[in-house]
């Protein structure tokens, strides 16, 4: 062989190792979050991305109910984070996660929330049957974790049924947080921490206690192609780095 071909062919075989080499461990890491958690996730995925630079954090938010039946019906998904314990069994009982990679990460609390110049008041739950609340948003419990809790928490004041005429449906808590600010309704049952976002336009009337605490697991997808990236996401939220990105938020450790 010739010393040009044989240079040629060093420095071919140079360029075929190198190029995957620049992208061994580069990846994009979709995260399925609750609709509560977008905020925090997007400066969450901001940080770590600036640590892992090679890696880029698709963040997909809905409500928790919606991110599990797109993960059912074939949606790409790495990480999953929902606001609430029982979504997540329902992914644990579909085979989705990866049950050892299962954490809780972050606590929240359900509010009622009303426009900032609302003058109506609530001591307690029965108040909302007063003729001065007409429009109540209330996330559909049938798919939305604050829905859940709103439900339990006003079934227990044996009000549920009554409020009926004066609910207002929402998709997610954002949605219901965005009526209230809008002053579309008279209150929202949200949580605290989508209330603090808003605080120059609404205002909480009442913390609601709930029977379950409103607890955030995360997880990661038995089908992910990138397991050692999403675990090291993951690892990240749950980290003094992360928790104080939860923190600043509004959300407590689990």
């Amino acid at each position: 062989m010739k010393p040009y071909q044989t240079a040629l062919k060093a420095a071919l075989a140079a360029v075929l190792m190198a190029a995957p080499a620049s992208n061994a461990f580069a990846a994009d890491i979709t995260v399925s979050a609750a609709a509560s958690l977008s905020n925090a996730f997007k400066d969450i995925a901001a940080q770590y991305e600036k640590q892992y630079p090679q890696d880029k954090i698709k963040l997909n938010t809905a409500g928790s109910g919606t991110l599990l039946q797109q993960v059912l019906q074939g949606a790409p998904v790495d990480v999953l984070a929902f606001a609430d314990q029982e979504t997540m069994d329902k992914a644990q009982a579909q085979n989705v996660i990866d049950t050892k990679t299962r954490r809780n990460f972050a606590l929240n609390s359900l509010v009622i929330a009303a426009p900032k110049d609302s003058k109506l008041k609530v001591n307690t739950l029965g108040d909302l049957e007063s003729g001065q609340f007409d429009r109540i948003a209330v996330s559909n419990p049938a798919s939305v974790p604050v829905g859940r809790y709103t439900k339990a928490a006003l079934e227990k004041a044996g009000i549920w049924n009554a409020l009926q005429p004066k609910i207002i449906n929402t998709q997610h808590v954002r949605q219901s947080l965005d009526y209230v600010a809008r002053g579309e309704v008279d209150a929202g049952f949200v949580y605290n921490t989508d209330a603090a976002l808003m605080k120059d336009k609404v205002k909480v009337l009442k913390t609601v206690p709930t029977e379950k605490p409103v607890s955030y697991p995360i997880a990661v997808a038995k089908q992910t192609a990138v397991r050692k990236e999403a675990e090291r996401f993951t690892a990240f939220v749950l980290s003094p780095k992360g928790q104080a990105v939860l923190n600043k938020y509004g959300f407590k450790k689990p």
